[in-house]
């Protein structure tokens, strides 16, 4: 034990950035366990589709949306999930529900809203459009 002491006066700033790794590590772990949603990779979001009637909440913009959507997506923007309005959502509360985004940044929020508001099986697309375009999955484009 006296050598850790030692090492750890003699090393002060290596021990401070290794006590700082390991708070951070236990915070996304913690993090990660408490989430109210899951994060999916692409192919989970197809399986989820394909198998178990998942639903792809697109919250992008509109123009976003028109540019290029998943198959079968809804589009609604966060302002309306933050005020309530789910649509046609309301009567899927317990199917799979995948938010996406284009980076998988902003979709966390709406997640969470979801899951707030009783969504039973939310999950958030990984990345985004961006993993989804990576994996060289199909976009519609166009007016939906």
């Amino acid at each position: 034990m006296q050598e850790y002491i030692e090492f750890f006066q003699h090393n002060m700033i290596l021990s401070l950035v290794w006590v700082g790794l390991l708070a951070a590590l236990i915070m996304n772990i913690v993090k990660s366990s408490t989430m109210a949603y899951k994060e999916i990779t692409a192919a989970q979001t197809t399986t989820l589709m394909n198998r178990e009637s998942g639903l792809v909440v697109d919250i992008r913009s509109k123009d976003e949306y028109k540019k290029g959507h998943i198959t079968d997506s809804v589009h609604i923007l966060p302002s309306d999930i933050k005020a309530g309005n789910f649509g046609s959502l309301e009567n899927r509360k317990s199917d799979p529900i995948i938010v996406v985004c284009k980076t998988g940044q902003t979709a966390q929020e709406s997640a969470n809203l979801l899951a707030k508001a009783g969504f039973e099986n939310v999950n958030l697309l990984k990345n985004g459009l961006t993993a989804w375009s990576e994996a060289n999955l199909p976009l519609v484009r166009g007016k939906k």
